[in-house]
C-alpha cells in the first residue's frame, strides 16, 4: 500500500513540475544584432497575427517621400492597426521588406533609419527577425518599399 502512495506522490510531483514549465513558456529571441534577432522561437499556445504587405501613403503634396519617410509612414500605420486590435509593436516577431531602388539607388540606410525608430528603442526594446529583399518593382507606383509583419504574444 505504501509503495502505491509513493508512486502516486512521484507522479503528482512530476506533473506539477511539467505544468509549471508549460505555464512559464515565453517567446524567446536569439542572437541579437543591431536591428534584428537571427531567430525567435514561438511556443505552442501563442496568439499570432499576420498583417498583409503595405506601403506608405502619399504625402500632402502628392509625392511619396524617400525610403526613410516611406518606412516610417508604413510602420506608423502598422502601429495604429496593432494598437486598435489590442496589440503593440513589441509583439512583432517578423518583418519582411521588399524594396526597389529609387533614382539614387537602393537606400538601405534610409530603411534602417526609419526602422530603428520602432525597434530596439526605449519604448520598444524588442526586435524581430527580418528579411530585406530588393526587387524590380512594386504594384503601387511610387512605393519604394512594401512591408509585411507577423506578430505573436503569449495569452494573458
Amino acid at each position: 500500500m505504501k509503495a502505491r502512495q509513493v508512486i502516486a506522490s512521484i507522479i503528482v510531483v512530476a506533473f506539477a513540475g511539467f505544468g509549471a514549465t508549460v505555464i512559464a513558456q515565453e517567446i524567446t529571441r536569439y542572437n541579437e544584432g543591431n536591428y534584428f534577432y537571427t531567430s525567435i522561437t514561438i511556443p505552442p499556445g501563442a496568439e499570432t497575427m499576420y498583417l498583409s504587405g503595405s506601403g506608405a501613403r502619399p504625402l500632402a503634396d502628392g509625392s511619396w517621400g524617400d525610403m526613410k519617410q516611406q518606412t516610417v509612414n508604413t510602420f506608423e500605420r502598422f502601429k495604429q492597426t496593432l494598437e486598435e486590435q489590442g496589440w503593440s509593436m513589441g509583439d512583432i516577431v517578423q518583418v519582411r521588406a521588399f524594396a526597389v531602388a529609387g533614382e539614387d539607388g537602393l537606400d538601405f540606410a534610409g530603411f534602417n533609419e526609419g526602422y530603428a525608430q520602432f525597434f530596439g528603442t526605449a519604448e520598444n526594446p524588442n526586435k524581430p527577425v527580418r528579411s530585406f529583399v530588393e526587387i524590380a518593382d512594386l504594384v503601387v507606383e511610387g512605393w519604394l518599399v512594401e512591408i509585411e509583419i507577423r506578430a505573436a504574444r503569449m495569452p494573458d
